[in-house]
């Protein structure tokens, strides 16, 4: 599709697929709000920083390369070591080396890392069995499984 083809619509109707996006965008600025309250309330993280402990948290040895965390996370390397640069001083993750590999650096989660994150995924979990209360377990599988096809497509292009 040739972008110079579309012509805007101020004030009128957008296509399926921009209610779509419009909506993924709203929902996600709702979730991450809530979330990012609630967390920082209680254990002083964002829901930033509780994705990037719950990533390494589901490496082999809670430990994950950081070029690989930072594919999963969607930052190049660099915004990686900047968001992660925070954690390492608190002393929830560290840096480690590659014995074998000088150009191979990990991010491990240290025993405080996953002491917080099993109090903060306990909360997660809270506020999120509270904002899909209403749902059906087969409505949250259909909109999980919805949701993944949706960041499939989209990491396809």
């Amino acid at each position: 599709m040739n972008p110079s083809h579309i012509e805007p619509a101020p004030g009128g109707p957008v296509s399926p697929q921009l209610d779509v996006v419009l909506q993924l965008a709203r929902t996600q600025t709702v979730v991450m709000r809530r979330l990012d309250g609630a967390l920082a309330s209680y254990h002083g993280l964002s829901f930033n920083d509780f994705l990037l402990l719950h990533h390494l948290s589901q490496g082999p040895g809670c430990r994950l390369r950081r070029v690989d965390l930072a594919e999963r996370h969607g930052l190049t390397a660099s915004g990686i070591t900047r968001t992660l640069l925070p954690l390492e001083k608190l002393g929830l993750v560290e840096r480690q080396q590659e014995p074998r590999d000088a150009r191979v650096a990990y991010a491990a989660l240290t025993a405080a890392g996953r002491e917080l994150l099993g109090h903060a995924h306990v909360l997660a979990e809270q506020i999120s069995k509270d904002l899909l209360r209403n749902s059906t377990p087969a409505e949250l599988q259909a909109l999980s499984q919805a949701l993944a096809l949706v960041a499939a497509m989209a990491q396809a292009r």
